[in-house]
């Protein structure tokens, strides 16, 4: 199968190489195939789709992951370090009232399966791969999407001559793998309780899909709404749900005025969700400010790789740090230099609760950073200038596919700390900023390496 067809006048970084998979359909063709596969989730209409994979070189794949997995280790490691127990956690990281349940009893298993699935978002800036947010929970965005635009992009390659061009992981056949290790590791059936509500901004095919292909591995699989999940525990022993997967936040049931007490007894049941609700210490941004920061824990080679891969990012409260070689007045920094610095909410999910400094006016963003420094539950970070890289594209208005230059930000896909693929989303119009499927309307695809 050939690659790299287009002659490419869009000077990219190195780290992205400079092969591109063409399109091998019209782009008809191609629109309906994707519009088709990722019907009824509940993703909004794009006007631009991609038209190929996103074509990455073997070692730029390999290093989103494993770079990924080391910060995951320090991100887990910093959280439950913040103090020994989870009360004490709670009142460190400020955590909000509503968020005070869903733990399991037993906190040894409540820490262990914490982060049994992560996705960060990764930016490609001047120096490589820059880590601007690493979320630590189960409802994240990407597997069931990455999951159909692969199946989109398997039956345009592979029916050609049997075999495709290039090679990924798919990110439904690891999380399956993830639940029959879990279910050896507690020595339980490996029966799944997948765990959600349609109520919630999701089409009625999200759950079932990712349902139905767990009982297509070997694994007994059942979607629950939470005033249903009783019959996953009050049950013959042979056909309780021990394992389940956590396919909300609790967030998300706040806002939806959804009852957590089913959730929180099939918990006491010994039905184990996963992730665990000790993943909220870890998916907020205020852990990868104690990073940036340091940690007396931490190694000269754990600093450096830190300093290597995660933006100068700092909790933000009225205090002094440090800048390089120097020492610096938090707040004062933080307004003074409104144009290199993004806001972040610690606990913000979607691209809430971001303010960029270099797209807000000086008063706007003064208030904002006041505002934060009081409250001490957001960060400031370094804004990170995205390098771009060319992906072909159809659009709706255009007739032919074409090649556009786009500032991707990748979310390499962890399930059980094994790669499950790479969910990106872009800009198809060259825009950067704030990526958001919902919040801003952008594109999304899924990543290969050739």
């Amino acid at each position: 199968m050939n690659v790299d067809v287009f002659a490419d006048s869009h000077t990219q970084d190195p780290w992205f190489g400079t092969r591109h998979l063409r399109p091998v359909a019209p782009p008809e063709q191609i629109r309906q195939m994707l519009r088709h596969e990722i019907r009824d989730v509940g993703w909004p209409h794009q006007p631009i789709l991609p038209a190929a994979p996103l074509a990455l070189p073997r070692a730029s794949y390999a290093e989103l992951f494993r770079a990924s997995l080391a910060l995951l280790d320090l991100i887990r490691r910093a959280a439950l370090e913040s103090a020994p127990t989870t009360r004490g956690r709670l009142e460190a990281y400020r955590v909000p009232e509503f968020e005070h349940q869903l733990f399991v009893d037993d906190m040894f298993v409540e820490e262990r399966y914490a982060d049994c699935v992560a996705r960060p978002d990764i930016v490609i800036g001047p120096h490589g791969p820059q880590f601007v947010e690493f979320n630590v929970n189960a409802a994240l965005g990407g597997a069931v999407e990455s999951f159909c635009r692969y199946e989109v992009w398997r039956r345009l390659y592979g029916e050609a001559d049997g075999r495709l061009p290039y090679r990924h992981e798919n990110p439904l056949a690891a999380r399956a793998e993830m639940f029959h290790r879990l279910a050896a590791e507690l020595g339980v059936a490996p029966r799944v309780a997948n765990v959600g509500s349609m109520a919630d901004a999701v089409g009625p095919r999200y759950f079932h899909l990712e349902t139905d292909y767990l009982n297509s591995r070997g694994l007994t699989a059942r979607f629950f709404e939470p005033d249903d999940l009783h019959e996953a525990w009050d049950a013959p022993p042979h056909l309780r749900y021990p394992l389940g997967l956590r396919n909300f936040t609790v967030t998300d049931f706040e806002e939806l005025g959804i009852d957590l007490a089913p959730v929180q007894a099939a918990l006491d049941h010994g039905c184990l969700l996963l992730g665990t609700q000790t993943g909220v210490f870890m998916t907020s941004k205020l852990t990868l400010g104690m990073l940036s920061e340091g940690r007396p824990w931490m190694s000269g080679a754990e600093k450096a790789f830190v300093d290597r891969y995660l933006p100068w990012t700092r909790v933000l409260s009225h205090r002094w740090t440090t800048r390089g070689e120097r020492k610096v007045d938090l707040v004062r920094y933080a307004v003074d230099h409104r144009e290199s610095l993004v806001l972040k909410e610690g606990g913000g999910m979607g691209g809430m609760q971001v303010v960029i400094g270099g797209q807000t006016g000086q008063a706007e963003w003064e208030t904002a950073v006041g505002q934060a420094s009081e409250e001490g539950t957001s960060i400031v970070q370094d804004f990170v200038t995205p390098r771009t890289c060319s992906l072909p594209v159809v659009a709706d208005d255009v007739a032919e596919p074409y090649l556009t230059a786009i500032a991707p930000v990748f979310g390499p896909l962890l399930f059980g700390g094994r790669p499950a693929g790479v969910f990106v989303r872009f800009f198809g119009d060259g825009r950067t900023g704030l990526v958001s499927i919902v919040g801003s309307q952008c594109s999304d695809n899924a990543v290969v390496w050739i």
